[in-house]
């Protein structure tokens, strides 16, 4: 008879063996070398990862990727240049080939090398060069660097953020999950070595050295629009959405992003949060939810130094003025009396709003005052919050109390919100029976 498996005293506080260790990460380069393998390893190791992360990159699925570290090649003047890496991967008769450069920490893409990589990428039938930081982007296509558009006609440039590679991870190993055990464990393996800090592969560390001035600027009222300060943060907002949008990513399973309108470019955007900067001292984005009620509308107030987190939604259209205002409180049985609850009108710019803990036994107190019988349109809730003032990720600063803010609001408020569901039409009982006379009509049999 086998034995039994001895109980170790103490052995909760051990630690368990990895097979991507960070100990003894020295210096940049190491950092950036042992990230890099790491990453092209586990996507050849754990197909379904590696075909998640290069599916919009326009890489087909191959049965195997097959993936390369420092690889070697001579420019047009003879030096020899070292990407970092290289994926291949193959279908048939279709090829798709990919340089890699990959930065860790805070160390930025430089222009000039990724400039020399899609010339030797081009000389070199490559399909694409792939950088990979902690700069992070809205989408694969945009990137964090500046080059010569000629430079891209025979050769795609595409962008991930660590961020971005570490969301997906976690969605195919806790969502769409892994056939092959040993492959999911491998998986898991480089999200606890990514998620590590001595990797160097981080999501969002802070808003920049820039933040404090301009958030005493916007606050004081003196921020100007020629002020390159608050272009730099509004680059920074647009990144910390991002990496709100991914951490949702994480733990909801879905594509989480934040809305454009069609055909705003990453400058016209950045024009926009610099508007709004200097004429409202406020940082505003949208966060959507796959099915959700509502966008969740992001706004850190600089001026009144307070976050706002909020949702905008239909309200009920069969329905009499104070039914539909109940409706809606209804909903908000469990929510905090701090809630604010904003209901909108039909042609009217006004609007009625007030405390949840001041309206929950009053709903008439939201009636639209110069016509109490006028129906809401549409509801909007907000939370308000202290604005983090610290810099950093810790509790108390900024980026931490505002990503933490709109988690909260997602996982307590939105997600349990219903849309209206207009009641099913109701049967009369009365049914034309087409063997009587066409004058005659039949009562329809009573239900079983």
């Amino acid at each position: 008879m086998a034995s039994e498996i001895p109980t170790v005293t103490g052995r909760e506080t051990w630690h368990p063996a990895r097979l991507l260790p960070t100990a003894g990460i020295k210096g940049q380069e190491e950092q950036e070398r042992r990230a890099t393998s790491a990453l092209l390893a586990v996507m050849r190791a754990v197909p379904e990862f590696g075909h998640a992360l290069l599916k919009e990159l326009g890489a087909p699925k191959s049965r195997v990727i097959d993936t390369f570290a420092e690889v070697r090649f001579a420019d047009a003047a003879g030096k020899t240049q070292i990407p970092d890496g290289a994926i291949v991967c193959e279908h048939g008769k279709r090829s798709w080939t990919c340089l890699v450069e990959v930065k860790t920490g805070t160390a930025p893409l430089r222009d000039e090398q990724v400039a020399s990589y899609l010339d030797i990428a081009r000389d070199n039938g490559f399909d694409a060069v792939l950088t990979i930081s902690n700069q992070i982007t809205a989408s694969s296509a945009e990137t964090p660097v500046g080059v010569d558009k000629r430079k891209l006609r025979k050769v795609d440039l595409w962008h991930l953020s660590w961020w971005r590679v570490i969301t997906e991870a976690v969605v195919q190993s806790r969502h769409r999950g892994v056939s092959d055990p040993d492959q999911a464990w491998i998986l898991d393996e480089l999200i606890a070595y990514l998620d590590h800090d001595a990797s160097g592969a981080g999501g969002f560390g802070d808003m920049g050295d820039k933040w404090v001035s301009v958030r005493k600027a916007a606050h004081d009222g003196t921020l100007r629009a020629s002020d390159d300060a608050a272009r730099v943060i509004a680059e920074r907002w647009e990144e910390f959405t991002q990496y709100v949008c991914m951490g949702l990513s994480q733990d909801l399973g879905q594509k989480v992003t934040s809305p454009r309108p069609r055909k705003q470019l990453s400058a016209q955007r950045l024009d926009e949060l610099v508007s709004g900067l200097t004429e409202r001292g406020s940082l505003e984005a949208p966060i959507r939810v796959p099915n959700a009620i509502g966008d969740i509308a992001l706004r850190a107030d600089l001026r009144t130094r307070q976050s706002a987190t909020s949702v905008t939604f239909d309200g009920p259209k069969e329905m009499r003025a104070k039914p539909r205002i109940n409706w809606l409180l209804r909903q908000l049985r469990d929510s905090p009396d701090d809630l604010y609850v904003e209901v909108h009108y039909p042609n009217a710019r006004q609007t009625t709003v007030g405390r949840l803990g001041d309206v929950r036994d009053a709903p008439e107190q939201l009636l639209f005052e110069p016509d109490p019988k006028r129906e809401p349109r549409a509801f909007t809730l907000t939370m308000l919050r202290p604005m983090g003032q610290k810099r950093g990720k810790d509790p108390g600063s900024f980026v931490r109390d505002t990503r933490d803010h709109a988690f909260d609001f997602y996982r307590d408020l939105v997600q349990n919100l219903k849309g209206w569901q207009p009641r099913a039409p109701r049967s009369t009982g009365v049914l034309i029976d087409e063997d009587e006379d066409a004058n005659e009509v039949s009562e329809a049999p009573a239900a079983a």
